[in-house]
């Protein structure tokens, strides 16, 4: 009789020790998160923004570098402009910014989904608040959170969902600062695709 209790407490102790794994990120520790790609992302002001196609590449889009502009859809000038490194796999995504002290005023991250759909975040270990904006497959911002820090002695925020195949994140206001909404549009460099 007591070998099978035994056996369970054995097991409920192994998934234990995995939720705690997995919980803390120990495991990224250990394998890594791989290199980093760059790219240039550019957001238009309006839903009904023309946006180039994969074979007809903007004319005014900058060098494929690391900057994310945004643009009036009228005009066709930036708003503004962000350097990102872009998060492909599973491993960047999870770790994202939390390894990251602080971002200049014009820094952040692009996350790539494998699909668009319903995908929440939250500040896990994060330094510095940001913003949060949700992009669709086409290119249009669905949401946008203001994100502050966890609250002082807590390793994670509240929860920030939110419908894309895109995330990008950059420090806290920049999309008042640079009036970035929700309907605008985003033209993804080929990195990101």
């Amino acid at each position: 009789m007591q070998r099978p209790a035994v056996v369970v407490l054995g097991l409920v102790g192994l998934l234990v020790a995995a939720a705690v794994v997995l919980q803390t990120g120990l495991w990224v520790e250990a394998l890594g998160t791989g290199e980093y790609e760059e790219g240039t992302v550019t957001v238009r002001e309006g839903s009904d923004a023309a946006l180039p196609t994969a074979t007809q590449p903007a004319t005014d889009a900058p060098t494929p570098g690391t900057t994310v502009a945004v643009r009036e859809q009228e005009a066709g000038e930036p708003l503004g402009t962000v350097k990102v490194r872009i998060a492909k796999t599973f491993d960047q995504r999870y770790v994202g910014l939390s390894e990251t002290a602080s971002l200049g005023p014009d820094e952040g991250m692009l996350f790539v989904h494998d699909e668009a759909g319903q995908h929440t975040y939250v500040m896990r270990n994060m330094s510095f608040p940001i913003d949060i904006i949700f992009i669709d497959a086409d290119g249009t911002i669905t949401t946008i959170h203001h994100a502050p820090t966890p609250p002082e002695g807590e390793q994670y925020s509240e929860q920030y969902p939110g419908y894309g195949k895109y995330v990008l994140e950059v420090n806290r206001g920049w999309t008042n600062r640079t009036g970035v909404e929700v309907g605008d549009r985003v033209e993804l460099p080929p990195e990101a695709t």
